[in-house]
């Protein structure tokens, strides 16, 4: 993960949340959960600052994205009790995947905060299709 593509991929996200009508506010962060750079449209919700960064963990340090996480952390879910302190469990956080020897390991993560669950899950996909592209 670099600056420069991190940008990148912010800027897919704002242009995919222009297009679904959302303000939001994107986390880009590295294989260790730390953030590698966070943007914020005009008029965003005050919380994107700490879910954003939050989903992008979240989604790095369970290896899932958080739309995936959901269900699990619900009451009688395998992980129930795991949302809270810096994991976000509902759906905007998606991981990034990279080949690495003799299997694939995580490499960061993206998380988008400030409309719809269905929106910041389509901006944090607009996202990671320029990982994926790269």
């Amino acid at each position: 993960m670099n600056l420069e593509l991190a940008l990148r991929m912010c800027e897919a996200a704002i242009k995919q949340a222009a297009r679904e009508g959302a303000q939001v506010s994107v986390a880009v962060v590295d294989s260790g959960g730390h953030l590698v750079t966070f943007q914020r449209m005009e008029g965003a919700e005050i919380a994107g600052p700490v879910l954003a960064p939050g989903k992008a963990y979240t989604s790095v340090a369970n290896r899932m994205s958080t739309a995936d996480l959901a269900p699990l952390t619900q009451p009688g879910g395998e992980l129930y009790g795991l949302a809270g302190d810096r994991f976000v469990c509902f759906g905007g956080g998606i991981p990034l995947w990279a080949d690495y020897g003799e299997g694939e390991r995580v490499v960061g993560g993206v998380g988008v905060s400030g409309g719809t669950v269905a929106q910041d899950v389509a901006c944090a996909e607009a996202a990671a299709s320029v990982w994926r592209t790269r």
